[in-house]
């Protein structure tokens, strides 16, 4: 390509990237909802056929932007980050390998499962365990792209609540599976020797072509993610339109309704994003906000992850850091209860 048409897709790109962050912003300064507006009433005089366009088509008239941004900002973080200061720094169970893992883990927009290549990565760059897991937990229960939606879709209260009690059991989970002995086992198993003296060539890369792969890494996260997401919005139509409510406002309120929700956010796998809208729908049923937020917190320990992850660091650590999971789950969602009321 030559050095023309080299500017004028950066121009073109640079552009397009302003407009999708200038519109965000714009949508916040007029106060437009970006949240579905229907109600489950409005859904149950519908034909069956049309009930899942009606749902798809209200949030995505809202949301669009919102999820635009998140897509597009996940790209640009994940291509602009330096990959080799994150190794760097994560490479013993330390308060800077924590601090790391919690500040980076945000920006990696994927689900559970899909973290789990990302964390056998970083093993093997010789990070410590303790690290390693803060990044795979955190990551899918606190990402950028999940706290934005449910901020935005559920309240920017629980976003924030979850944010903390994410970053708490990421945290904890790290600190307890480090210090065991089968912690330790996987720690030594990956750790390399004389990285650091290793000399290695950088290719720089041009801020044309590292826009490109960002949003070729945006375009990505959206072909793995969006099926999904779609296939959830359908089964949630559904649910909104037909659960009955007395049975949300039954089973999924008070104490039993945190522990219920804790048991079926998180081994029962909801894909990345669906948790959060399907959140809101049982929210709209009767679900209390403290049950909600065990709901959401349940997304780093499902089943599809556990056994993904017990490939690298085998059942005991896997069952290590989900014991750690539920429990932060549980009191995470009677904790809000409690204090706010809102059990």
């Amino acid at each position: 390509m030559n050095s023309r048409l080299k500017k004028l897709r950066t121009i073109i790109l640079v552009v397009f990237v302003m407009l999708v962050f200038v519109g965000l912003v714009y949508s916040r300064i007029m106060a437009y909802s970006l949240a579905p507006t229907l109600k489950p009433t409005d859904f149950r005089g519908l034909p069956l056929w049309y009930v899942p366009i009606a749902y798809i088509w209200d949030y995505l008239s809202h949301a669009w932007i919102c999820l635009t941004f998140a897509f597009v900002t996940a790209g640009i973080i994940y291509e602009f980050i330096p990959k080799d200061i994150v190794n760097k720094y994560m490479g013993k169970s330390k308060a800077i390998g924590y601090g790391i893992s919690a500040g980076v883990a945000p920006f990696f927009t994927v689900c559970s499962c899909t973290m789990v290549p990302l964390f056998s990565g970083i093993l093997f760059a010789g990070a410590g365990i303790g690290p390693a897991i803060a990044f795979l937990l955190m990551a899918p229960a606190a990402n950028i792209l999940t706290i934005l939606l449910t901020g935005e879709i559920i309240s920017w209260q629980i976003a924030i609540i979850r944010i903390f009690t994410s970053l708490a059991t990421a945290l904890v989970a790290g600190v307890v599976i480090s210090r065991t002995p089968w912690g330790k086992k996987i720690e030594n198993e990956y750790k390399v020797d004389n990285l650091g003296h290793a000399s290695v060539d950088v290719v720089k890369i041009s801020f044309d072509d590292k826009l490109v792969n960002a949003l070729k890494f945006a375009w990505y996260l959206g072909k793995r993610i969006l099926p999904f997401f779609f296939a959830g919005l359908i089964a949630v139509s559904y649910v909104e339109a037909f659960l009955p409510e007395h049975i949300v406002g039954s089973y999924l309120t008070g104490v039993q309704g945190v522990l219920l929700a804790s048991v079926i956010g998180g081994p029962l796998y909801t894909p990345t994003l669906v948790e959060i809208v399907l959140g809101r729908s049982l929210l709209n049923l009767g679900m209390s906000n403290a049950a909600l937020l065990s709901w959401l917190m349940g997304q780093p320990y499902d089943i599809p992850n556990m056994i993904a992850a017990s490939r690298i660091i085998r059942w005991k650590s896997v069952l290590t850091y989900a014991l750690v999971a539920l429990t932060f789950s549980i009191l995470s969602g009677l904790t809000y209860g409690w204090i706010l009321g809102e059990l």
